[in-house]
């Protein structure tokens, strides 16, 4: 069964990114991507991903080619420049009608795979506001920011599953509690 996942790290504080949309305090710790619920067991899971303008934008300013091979969605009001060659599809999907229609393509898509919401958190809360949200894996880093873009700005209740460390992350595996499953 294809399962929405935001998988994901933050500060100790809950910031994903500074409040100049700055990774810096991640890139420079320590994980094993091979390692406790790591990113390369996690890829080979997903089938299709969407994240927000800032997290596309952040992505193409590091300057590196698209690294995804599976078809895209970014939320979106902006004109932004696409990667050639690439399955990137631009939306806007303002109404949860319209969100619940392009999740409907996105796992349509994804085959028996997941969708990754890559980022940002207010993406990731519109799919839990809408009950579209089925996991939340999040790698807990040891530092704080004091303030930047929030990791999941919504009330979502959620299960924990499955408890790791990884190199310097602390990293939790949680279930969305949705009342149409549970």
């Amino acid at each position: 069964m294809t399962r929405t996942v935001y998988y994901t790290a933050t500060t100790l504080d809950g910031f994903i990114a500074s409040a100049e949309h700055s990774l810096d305090w991640l890139l420079t710790r320590e994980a094993d991507h091979e390692g406790a619920l790591g990113y390369k067991a996690f890829e080979k899971t997903v089938g299709s991903l969407v994240m927000g303008a800032s997290t596309y934008e952040w992505v193409q300013r590091q300057g590196e080619d698209w690294a995804y091979d599976q078809p895209a969605w970014v939320l979106t009001h902006r004109q932004l420049t696409p990667y050639g060659g690439r399955d990137i599809r631009f939306t806007a999907a303002d109404t949860d009608g319209e969100l619940r229609a392009l999740h409907a393509e996105m796992v349509a898509a994804a085959g028996d795979l997941d969708v990754w919401i890559v980022g940002g958190g207010p993406v990731a809360a519109r799919f839990a506001e809408a009950g579209l949200l089925d996991e939340v894996v999040v790698s807990i880093a040891p530092v704080t920011l004091g303030a930047g873009m929030p990791l999941l700005p919504a009330h979502v209740e959620l299960v924990t599953r499955e408890v790791a460390q990884n190199g310097e992350f602390a990293v939790v595996r949680y279930d969305v509690v949705r009342p149409d499953r549970d």
